[in-house]
């Protein structure tokens, strides 16, 4: 019989700079779920999702989009953290996130122009920039100065009830193109004041953001930040930009930063899951450097890509980051760290090769920007698909089969989240 590969590394205890200890080096990376209540309250079904991934072996579990203002969704079924919420729903969201020893991490976020018509047709953002995907989302209004203060403090606000009701850290959403990402990118952000112009006016409103959300949840609770590499867009956030930040970010000491990447204009993050050779596994981790080096006591995760145990062990022994982030494999074989660690597999299925509504005019390589898009939505489907089947306690599938119908029960899906939510 062949030797089991040593996964020393990957297995190995974190302790983060606030002194939270993590029991290895896997972290389920966010992914929206779309299965709160019609009050964007969690429900039991996500208490199951969540206590079946803490079950599966993974370190840190980090949420989907919890939302700071029901106003502003990245889409309908979010979470929302306010004066509302039932923190008793919360409290139990949380419970079920530390099964196992896990630690399990709120991610908090605003969509800015991000937020599709199905949700609010006014959208906000740092400037009037319209989304190029325009019959999905409305073109944004620019915030005001006391609105931007007003979202500053409502951060602060969730952090604080993340702590209170026993999440085990929080991680602030700054890549994707999300609001965040949004102000830092020139491409979005046009503004000639404060908040706007060069890098460091640009970085003011994450930087704030650290600063308020660590006066609401002291030194010893781990905050985290989700950063762009790249945005991937021309005249947009570049690397180096990224590199810059990370720098301004170790100096604010937060506890982990997660390295991703795109936009919904330029899907990296989800491209970072095709089929690659060893060398390009993980698609950000070349980006990772340029982190390493401006930052190099910060702890880093990567996410995306990764497949292989001997590359997430190669990489994470080798010192290039600290924390191998994996998102989709969650959703159809939610027990993989225990199975990586049992030496019962050594490589992670790949039903994305297989995801694809059809050739030539349904192709991802179409000369219709509307058919790659709808190809790039048809993968998000397949997987979020099993996501409601773990939260409903059944068996995911494995095989992606009948993409179109999936297609369908997707945009159907969340169009009646967001009906019953207005009607509510």
């Amino acid at each position: 019989m062949p030797q089991k590969p040593s996964l020393k590394t990957m297995f190995s205890p974190l302790t983060l700079p606030c002194g939270l200890k993590v029991k290895n080096r896997i972290a389920k990376a966010s992914m929206t779920e779309g299965v709160a209540d019609v009050d964007d309250n969690p429900t039991k079904r996500l208490n199951r999702l969540y206590a079946t991934w803490a079950k599966g072996g993974a370190g840190i579990l980090l949420t989907g989009n919890v939302m700071i203002d029901r106003r502003y969704l990245e889409r309908a079924g979010n979470v929302v953290v306010d004066e509302k919420t039932d923190l008793e729903a919360l409290s139990a969201w949380a419970a079920a996130g530390k099964k196992n020893g896990s630690k399990i991490f709120m991610q908090i976020s605003h969509p800015g122009r991000q937020c599709t018509r199905l949700v609010n047709s006014s959208p906000v953002a740092p400037s009037e920039v319209q989304l190029n995907i325009a019959s999905l989302f409305a073109k944004p209004r620019a915030l005001a100065d006391d609105e931007i203060e007003d979202i500053i403090k409502r951060w602060a606000f969730v952090a604080k009830t993340a702590k209170d009701t026993g999440f085990s850290g929080v991680q602030i959403h700054s890549a994707h193109g999300y609001l965040c990402s949004q102000f830092l990118s020139p491409h979005t952000n046009r503004r000639t004041d404060k908040w706007g112009g060069s890098l460091e006016n640009r970085a003011r409103f994450l930087m704030r953001l650290v600063d308020e959300v660590r006066a609401a949840v002291g030194d010893d609770y781990p905050v985290a930040v989700k950063l762009n590499s790249s945005d991937f867009q021309k005249g947009g956030f570049s690397d180096t930009d990224a590199a810059t930040v990370a720098k301004w970010l170790a100096e604010k000491k937060i506890d982990l930063l997660e390295i991703s990447g795109g936009t919904y204009e330029n899907v990296a993050f989800l491209d970072a899951d095709d089929t690659r050779p060893n060398d390009r596994e993980a698609y950000f981790l070349e980006y990772a450097k340029l982190i390493r080096q401006a930052a190099p006591d910060l702890p880093l995760m990567v996410t995306g890509g990764f497949r292989t145990a001997a590359f997430m062990e190669e990489t994470l022994a080798s010192g290039q980051v600290d924390i191998i982030g994996i998102a989709r494999p969650f959703c159809f074989m939610p027990n993989f760290p225990n199975n990586l660690e049992d030496g019962d597999i050594s490589e992670l299925p790949k039903p994305e090769q297989k995801i694809k509504l059809g050739d030539g005019f349904w192709s991802h390589k179409s000369s219709s920007s509307t058919m790659r898009g709808l190809n790039s939505q048809t993968g998000t489907a397949w997987f979020y698909e099993q996501i409601y089947r773990l939260a409903d306690g059944l068996t995911p599938e494995t095989e992606p089969t009948d993409l179109k119908s999936v297609l369908v029960r997707h945009f159907m899906h969340d169009f009646k989240a967001a009906r019953s939510r207005s009607a509510r």
